[in-house]
């Protein structure tokens, strides 16, 4: 893959006034009749009758690589207002977009949104502001450290639902590193059409939407979280796009039977897909991970969708972006001062590339560089439990030590590690304690889990801090929120669901979060946690068949037993410890047990709804 030449794409200002723009539009050529022109109008002017914007015809020239490229240089000149009292000429943020004349065509083809804007007005509008003032980065920018993989603890969030905008979100990151997190992952903050929407079917890829704000705006969040010691990934849409993106958009108004961009490739789960056997396509979206790595100093990507794109590890598609990713950011290596955030004196490069290859978890972490996934397999566990089937408890135990993951993989002997995220909720699902009892109020989209039940949501919380692999939290799960979310339709991505802070509050926020931050400190002061063994005591009748789950995690010099119970009642078993000494009880401090001598039976009380853990003393 190459990087496509972005400094000469999209928007540049050259001066006080005068601007430039140049837009890739391979086998648009004006011997087929294409004439194409940039409509702009200031931001204050856009919703004014009687001003119209202000239209430009651009010139037609060719790139060496890419094939035809239009360009135009623009003064934005007052002298050009097009009626007294407009704010043409004046600094500030302006709107553009392109529109297509075709001699066989009766019509013009408009709202072209630029492929390379760097910012984005209302709908299907990109924009660039005028005398635009560069985020300066902080100096503890420089001396920042991407985590590694086995230290992260995740927090999924929507920036406008979790915090109105982007200075709110930074408003809260005190409370976040204050809770333990050390890793956000921000829902898809590309360009989309629509006010409220989830964001996954971008329109432009190099700017952050503007209903969470400018770049720079981006920027502060992105250098205000690393100086509070979190990193920031991105969800990432590339599989598919917006009808609107203008690389499909354009094509199907001119009824072209081939697509220099789009295709069929892969799965094609959302009608026609990006299509990576096309080199365009491949470097387009190589070009996208670069950019934010090095623009917005990104520690990394949640990849959507991946069965969009994979083809297989020694295809065109997912294991060639993450490769080419991977090998990109390693020889920064010595270079400029921000990429440093990425290397360790261990030789590790800690560049987060994250799947969501939910079909094939397992094939992808042994397939390709990706060195994390999300999986269900969790999930799927969990909420058959919740429904009360405890043979699912084995499944769940097996899936605390991550059964079958590999943790580590050589490629092109290239060593990286490699895990897998712990969730029970995400933007994907309703929240889990819907599982337990959902209350509709006449429509669907107004369902709520029943707060009432918190309590059954602990042993679950216990197991995912406590498990193999990375913990994630979806936005407030930490203190109950309760949406329900249909599993299909609109509704499930096009209705804003703000985090409802009041929650934070009250007693049964109150109880789950203190519970969520004692388990964030067990976590990050226990080594076992983070990178310890596992083994899942698998004994249905004596354990799992009573709603038990016991399993282990240690290293040489720490042993910690966690023990679960998912039933409503109180549950004694026999357990034989393989370590002796006094076990110190982490939750409460109550049942400890003292003078434990290896390999003999000790009589456990494991409260209903609830969990104990046990540490070795002395570690």
């Amino acid at each position: 893959m190459k990087l496509l030449p972005l400094e000469n794409l999209g928007f540049r200002q050259m001066g006080h006034d005068l601007v430039l723009f140049n837009v890739l539009l391979p086998w648009i050529d004006p011997r087929d009749g294409n004439r194409l022109y940039v409509k702009i109008i200031h931001e204050n002017d856009q919703f004014l009758q009687d001003i119209p914007p202000l239209e430009f015809e651009l010139e037609h020239d060719l790139d060496p690589e890419y094939g035809d490229l239009w360009r135009g240089e623009i003064r934005i000149d007052p002298s050009f207002a097009p009626v007294p009292g407009s704010s043409w000429g004046e600094p500030g943020r302006y709107l553009y977009r392109y529109c297509l004349e075709n001699s066989r065509l009766y019509r013009e083809i408009d709202w072209i949104i630029d492929p390379f804007a760097r910012e984005f007005g209302t709908g299907k509008l990109s924009a660039f502001t005028l005398g635009y003032v560069q985020h300066e980065w902080s100096s503890e920018e420089a001396n920042w450290k991407t985590p590694s993989l086995r230290d992260l603890i995740i927090y999924e969030l929507m920036i406008n639902e979790f915090g109105g905008g982007i200075d709110g979100v930074i408003s809260r990151l005190a409370y976040l590193a204050d809770l333990g997190i050390n890793c956000l992952e921000l829902m898809p903050v590309f360009n989309v059409s629509n006010t409220v929407d989830w964001g996954f079917l971008p329109l432009g890829y190099f700017g952050v939407d503007e209903r969470f704000g400018k770049r720079r705006d981006l920027q502060r969040l992105i250098d205000a979280a690393h100086q509070m010691g979190i990193a920031v990934i991105l969800d990432v849409v590339y599989g598919h796009t917006d009808e609107h993106f203008p690389y499909h958009y354009l094509y199907a108004q001119l009824g072209f039977v081939e697509n220099p961009f789009m295709g069929h490739f892969a799965k094609d789960y959302f009608g026609q897909s990006t299509d990576f056997n096309k080199a365009f396509t491949r470097d387009f979206f190589f070009t996208v991970n670069h950019h934010w790595l090095d623009c917005y100093h990104v520690d990394g990507f949640r990849y959507d969708c991946v069965p969009n794109y994979w083809d297989g590890p020694l295809g065109q598609g997912f294991a060639n972006l993450v490769y080419s990713t991977f090998k990109q950011t390693e020889a920064k290596m010595g270079g400029i001062g921000y990429w440093a955030r990425f290397f360790q004196d261990n030789g590790q490069i800690n560049l987060i590339q994250c799947a969501e290859q939910l079909e094939a978890p397992i094939d992808i972490l042994e397939q390709s560089y990706a060195n994390c996934t999300w999986q269900n397999f969790t999930l799927d566990a969990a909420r058959a439990v919740a429904r009360g089937d405890f043979n699912a408890l084995t499944a769940l135990g097996h899936i605390s030590g991550l059964l079958g993951f590999p943790e580590e993989g050589l490629s092109n002997n290239d060593m990286i590690e490699k895990t897998a995220l712990q969730y029970i909720e995400n933007h994907d699902h309703s929240r889990f304690i819907c599982n337990f009892k959902t209350v509709f109020r006449g429509n669907e989209l107004l369902g709520e889990g029943d707060r009432g039940l918190w309590y059954r949501l602990q042993p679950y919380l216990i197991f995912l801090f406590t498990s193999k692999g990375i913990p994630m939290l979806w936005q407030g799960q930490e203190f109950g929120e309760n949406y329900f979310i249909p599993e299909q339709g609109l509704g499930r991505i096009l209705m804003f669901r703000p985090v409802r802070w009041d929650y934070f509050y009250d007693d049964i926020g109150q109880r789950i979060l203190g519970l969520v931050r004692k388990l964030i400190r067990l976590r990050k002061k226990s080594e076992e946690f983070r990178r310890g063994s596992h083994y899942f005591y698998n004994d249905f009748i004596s354990y799992q068949a009573k709603g038990i789950l016991i399993f282990s995690r240690a290293t040489r010099d720490n042993f910690s037993l966690v023990a679960l119970n998912f039933s409503t009642t109180e549950q004694e078993i026999d357990f034989v410890f393989p370590r002796s000494g006094n076990y110190r009880e982490e939750l409460h401090g109550q049942d400890n047990l003292s003078g434990v001598i290896a390999n003999r039976p000790v009589r456990l009380s494991i409260p209903s709804n609830y969990g104990r853990i046990w540490a070795l003393e002395g570690q």
